[in-house]
């Protein structure tokens, strides 16, 4: 059997709005005390698999980049490279953003929140084009074309958006044998786990990826998993998980 390849994926630790149950999307906000906690938590899961990170990647995004820090500061690996990049931000909820998902889905109704947070292709009300959340109107994207920056997205965004990060920047750093953390978000890991496991259009909105709870990958030569766990108690993650299901029930 050829050698594998391993990649580790991390959700950030639970931002202050995941805490007050709001959508989030490219607002910017930081981590809640149990975001840092987490953080905390993944760097001993980390430690105790034995993994030592060649390179890390992030969204630009304050609640990647502080888990980011805070996993390898407690590696003792701030040293590293470290690649940032919009296509790695949350999905861009639109409309929603702010909003109160349990409220939201009173108003509106359990089915369409559901439509709106978990369907593949249905994006939420966009933002107008002068609203100040647009991400036109955000210095840090200001040198990017205009037209690539989402008003809203539905996932089927995100994995388009994403796909080209995957391939050209961080599996040239597979390819050269080295360990990549990616600190994301949400749904800009599950746009790259759908590609890596190939799940369906119709199985995606699923899966649930916890915050602050590593997921380890091994690859093949042809960058195919062979194998895939979160680290430490799988009951944990599968609690961890559920609960980021239920986030906008009514």
């Amino acid at each position: 059997m050829s050698e594998t390849t391993k990649l580790l994926l991390l959700r950030h630790g639970e931002s202050t709005w995941n805490l007050e149950n709001r959508f989030t999307g490219w607002v910017d906000v930081g981590l809640s005390k149990k975001g840092i906690e987490e953080t905390r938590k993944a760097v001993e899961l980390i430690k105790e698999e034995g993994l030592s990170i060649d390179v890390a990647h992030c969204s630009l995004l304050r609640r990647s980049l502080l888990t980011l820090h805070g996993v390898l500061d407690g590696l003792d690996r701030l040293w590293i490279p470290v690649k940032k990049h919009w296509r790695l931000n949350e999905r861009h909820y639109g409309a929603l953003q702010g909003l109160d998902k349990k409220e939201t889905a009173e108003r509106h109704g359990a089915e369409q929140v559901h439509l709106w947070r978990r369907s593949y292709d249905v994006p939420p009300p966009p933002l107008a084009l002068d609203d100040p959340q647009h991400p036109r109107n955000d210095p840090r994207y200001s040198m990017l074309a205009p037209d690539v920056l989402p008003a809203s997205e539905c996932l089927a965004d995100v994995v388009a958006r994403m796909l080209p990060y995957w391939f050209d920047s961080i599996v040239p750093d597979l390819r050269d044998k080295k360990l990549p953390l990616i600190a994301a978000h949400g749904n800009s890991l599950r746009a790259l786990v759908k590609h890596l496991d190939n799940i369906g259009d119709q199985d995606i909105p699923l899966l649930n990826i916890p915050t602050g709870i590593p997921l380890l990958y091994e690859l093949d030569e042809e960058m195919k998993p062979v194998a895939s766990r979160y680290l430490g108690d799988p009951e944990a993650a599968r609690k961890a998980a559920e609960a980021v299901a239920q986030q906008s029930k009514a």
